[in-house]
């Protein structure tokens, strides 16, 4: 069973059909006891990762995720899912802080970048180092915000916008992707599928 963190944001609803559809028993839960006995962990998000931390830490799955990636099985992060495992981000007034599983920081695209902000829409992988993706994947994006991993080796995947950022991230157990998944066809189900075989 995949548990998907419920904080009371995110796209629930739609990563749950994705697995559906991929033949994966899955439950959307808030129940610490519930996550942790889950053989994958998924956290989804959308939003701001302020607001995001405050719901995760008033439900207590904040420390849901910590014990969960500690117990070494595979787990997701989402769009704001992913920004929430760096040390912060500099929405708002630059203060908000995240969960810190991964040394980097959330910055905004700046509008010397040239393009329309957020990004929304179709871009592709590239530098990908991680069995999940696939170069040149064709994935779908909705964020005004991207990560800046510290450290080079946990960079999963690349996308040009403007300047070229982590797409994707990953560690040990922990895969996370800028984009999402459950909303990019054919090429998301795969991604979503080849994560989630780890969970059986």
């Amino acid at each position: 069973m995949i548990a998907i963190i419920d904080y009371g944001m995110g796209n629930l609803g739609s990563v749950q059909k994705a697995l559906t559809y991929l033949g994966y028993d899955s439950v959307i839960t808030d129940s610490p006891a519930k996550a942790l006995s889950a053989s994958g962990l998924i956290l989804p998000g959308v939003g701001a990762v302020s607001y995001a931390m405050q719901a995760l830490r008033d439900k207590g799955m904040d420390r849901v995720v910590f014990e969960y990636v500690e117990s070494g099985r595979p787990f997701l992060g989402i769009c704001l899912g992913m920004q929430m495992l760096f040390d912060s981000s500099e929405e708002g007034d630059g203060t908000a802080k995240g969960l810190g599983l991964l040394p980097g920081r959330v910055l905004r695209f700046r509008p010397e970048i040239g393009l329309k902000i957020p990004q929304i829409g179709w871009n592709n992988l590239t530098n990908v180092s991680h069995p999940a993706l696939r170069k040149d994947d064709y994935v779908y994006f909705v964020h005004s915000y991207y990560c800046a991993p510290d450290r080079t080796e946990d960079v999963a995947a690349t996308t040009t916008y403007g300047i070229e950022y982590a797409s994707a991230v990953a560690r040990d157990n922990i895969l996370a992707t800028q984009f999402h998944p459950e909303k990019s066809g054919e090429v998301g189900l795969a991604i979503l599928n080849r994560w989630a075989r780890r969970t059986r």
